[in-house]
């Protein structure tokens, strides 16, 4: 009882996000993964902001541009560079001194962008693949982890292990490339699509990682009970939708 009341908050998280993203993908309606993504990238980017302290732009009026943009540009993820330039001119106009501030009009912005890319090009089935490449990763890593794992894996993240990354990483690439397999009868081109996808993964949440170490906080944020912040639940997948996308579009898919 203790365990449970204990984690009780996180639970109880996981299931209505379970849910959200259930009915999500079942209605698979253009509208409502672009509305459910654009939650998402709105706070992402809020608590990206705060981690990195910025101060010289607005992110939410960056981001709401960018995003209701989306629905009528062909190839959003060209946004990214055209943000970047418009971004990156306005900081040198007002000439900051930090180059911490170029983090933030890539990061969450491609990865979101990306995913986007991903429904628009290759329908549902490319976020299910995402969502359980980079689910079945974390799970490996922390089962594997707990009970093999002695060597650190990065200094950035002192209880990741190696044993537990290398068991993150074989647990998603075998459950992706068999998911994948419908769509690649060659499963090696499958195999390879899900082991980069999940490595992707593995150094996007070692990024964020990274980006809460600098800034000397535990969490992103506090808005879901139990998890922390939006970035702490979706930051493998910013990384892991940019090398899904690249790799089927590299397959000629």
């Amino acid at each position: 009882m203790d365990f449970i009341s204990k984690y009780s908050d996180r639970w109880k998280t996981a299931i209505v996000i379970l849910i959200a993203v259930i009915a999500i993908g079942i209605a698979d309606n253009r509208f409502l993964t672009w509305l459910f993504l654009g939650v998402i990238y709105f706070f992402a980017i809020g608590e990206s902001e705060r981690l990195l302290s910025i101060n010289s732009y607005n992110p939410f009026i960056y981001a709401g541009v960018i995003w209701m943009l989306t629905p009528f540009y062909p190839h959003p993820t060209d946004l990214i560079f055209a943000s970047f330039v418009v971004g990156a001119s306005i900081l040198a106009y007002k000439k900051v001194n930090s180059f911490k501030e170029l983090i933030t009009l890539l990061y969450p912005t491609a990865g979101i962008l990306f995913a986007w890319q991903l429904y628009i090009e290759y329908g549902m089935k490319s976020l299910l693949w995402l969502l359980i490449i980079v689910a079945l990763s974390d799970i490996g890593a922390f089962y594997t982890g707990k009970s093999i794992g002695k060597r650190p894996f990065s200094p950035t993240s002192p209880n990741k292990t190696l044993e537990g990354v290398a068991g993150g990483v074989i647990l998603g690439t075998i459950g992706g490339a068999f998911m994948m397999i419908g769509t690649y009868n060659i499963f090696i081109s499958a195999f390879i699509i899900a082991f980069a996808t999940s490595l992707a993964g593995v150094f996007g949440d070692l990024f964020e990682s990274y980006l809460k170490r600098e800034a000397g906080v535990k969490d992103s944020g506090d808005i879901l009970p139990g998890h922390g912040g939006i970035l702490d639940r979706v930051d493998g997948y910013l990384f892991a939708s940019i090398a899904l996308y690249t790799l089927l579009k590299l397959s000629g898919s």
